[in-house]
């Protein structure tokens, strides 16, 4: 069974950095694409990027393109979320997720996602 655990939120100040972390048990991350998405409270959810099985092509969406990054250690199973120069609007719960497909080139050209993780919480406040 594939299970996916996000960690790393927080509170941090506008304009400071945190990474998040997206855990994978009984699945090689590697094998799989893997988006990651955001919730603020009362928004829909936002696909913001994602790196793709085996090669890692990153893709990120222009919300938080420059400012956010994604990288993949493959011998902790993990990926990471780097996020810096954090804004008044980028607090929301985080989430991971597979991506079991998706058009063309882009990953984040799906709509077909699936073994959520439970989140993690980022809040930016001063």
């Amino acid at each position: 069974q594939v299970q996916l655990v996000e960690s790393g939120g927080g509170l941090v100040q506008p304009g400071g950095s945190l990474r998040l972390s997206c855990a994978a048990s009984g699945v090689n991350l590697n094998e799989h694409t893997i988006g990651w998405f955001r919730q603020a409270p009362g928004k829909e959810r936002e696909y913001i990027l994602c790196i793709t099985k085996n090669d890692g092509r990153k893709y990120y969406a222009d919300s938080v393109k420059g400012q956010f990054t994604i990288s993949r250690d493959i011998a902790k199973n993990t990926l990471y979320l780097k996020m810096n120069s954090l804004k008044p609007e980028d607090p929301a719960i985080y989430y991971c997720a597979r991506i079991r497909y998706y058009f063309g080139d882009s990953c984040l050209d799906s709509s077909d996602f699936g073994s959520w993780g439970q989140g993690t919480q980022v809040t930016v406040a001063s």
